[in-house]
């Protein structure tokens, strides 16, 4: 079985980095190709290093002129690519199978968009992409072909119960899909509490770790 060519757009990011945790385990199944990140040189070094990626693209201008120098400097045969342009005509290469859109809000949503063009299988991580540009989104993927998968929790729990499928849902008699919260720091506190809750309280969630912004949001 040949291994299948996977694009990451956020590998530096959490979900990113868990992508590359899965990948590392399969090697033979999955092999990166292409990995995307905003400002975090260091970081896409070192991913660099360990997988090997054909291209590492950095939205950022300087960035990329920075990992360009790094690359160098550690004899790495990664290309280094820079803004949107460049990463709407990596993404449709014929040699990427997987594209893992996994950029948080707004900015990720041209890449998904490309991604969906390009008529690849997309991951999709990002919510925004579909709140912002949903119809967009979809209709793109309809013209290209694209399989566009849910993969963050809430919608991929959803995606299991619907299992694609119109017939699946009359067969379960499936009327209504009720999505409840997992917990956090603040689920047993009154009103009265949630009333004055610090950032430090809200950060300190007992199941997750996503870092400050994404936890505050």
């Amino acid at each position: 079985m040949n291994s299948q060519a996977v694009a990451i757009l956020g590998s530096t990011g959490s979900i990113g980095k868990s992508t590359l945790d899965v990948i590392a385990l399969h090697p033979t199944r999955f092999r990166v190709h292409l990995l995307c990140a905003n400002t975090s040189t260091d970081a896409m070094l070192a991913q660099c290093r360990q997988f090997s990626p054909a291209y590492a693209l950095m939205q950022d201008k300087q960035a990329a002129a920075t990992l360009k120098q790094l690359v160098k400097q550690a004899g790495l045969k990664t290309s280094v690519l820079h803004g949107d342009d460049e990463l709407a005509d990596a993404l449709a290469g014929s040699e990427v199978d997987i594209v893992v859109a996994a950029i948080v809000g707004s900015a990720g949503l041209m890449s998904t968009l490309a991604a969906a063009k390009a008529g690849k299988r997309v991951l999709l991580a990002n919510k925004e992409a579909l709140v912002m540009s949903g119809d967009l989104l979809m209709q793109s993927a309809a013209e290209s072909g694209a399989q566009i998968m849910p993969t963050d929790s809430e919608h991929n729990a959803i995606f299991q119960c619907l299992y694609g499928s119109d017939v699946h849902q009359k067969q379960l008699g499936l009327e209504k899909i009720i999505l409840t919260g997992s917990g956090g720091p603040l689920r047993n506190c009154t009103k009265a509490e949630l009333a004055v809750v610090t950032p430090q309280q809200a950060l300190k969630h007992p199941n997750w770790s996503m870092g400050p912004k994404i936890s505050i949001d």
